[in-house]
């Protein structure tokens, strides 16, 4: 059985791989998630979070929040090297899981087609 777990080499681990993103990227939201993308020099997508408590003041809803983007990106089909930053939106905390993972769809869909121009 492959393991349910999005790998150390998916993620988004320091600092500078942040800010490299949060630089210059392209950028889709809506009321449940900010999602920033650049694209990058590696064969594989890597996922980076920033939930931030100002937007979600409980950490197991912050906690919830992260599973939900891990387990939709790991799941999702992400073809094209880049680097994904997520953010919590202002209802990402009352949205029910159903809402987020439709907005996580809504939001890799566009910027696969973004992601297309780079």
């Amino acid at each position: 059985m492959p393991s349910a777990r999005l790998r150390k080499q998916s993620k988004l681990l320091n600092a500078a791989d942040f800010d490299r993103v949060f630089d210059k990227s392209v950028r889709s939201s809506d009321q449940y998630f900010t999602v920033l993308v650049r694209p990058n020099d590696l064969e594989r997508p890597r996922l980076g979070m920033a939930i931030s408590k100002r937007r979600v003041k409980l950490a197991a809803g912050r906690n919830r929040l992260k599973r939900l983007v891990r387990e939709n990106f790991r799941l999702s089909e992400q073809n094209c090297s880049a680097d994904y930053v997520v953010m919590a939106g202002k209802h990402g905390a009352v949205g029910t899981n159903q809402e987020l993972k439709k907005s996580l769809e809504r939001h890799w869909e566009l910027l696969k087609k973004k992601c297309a121009d780079f």
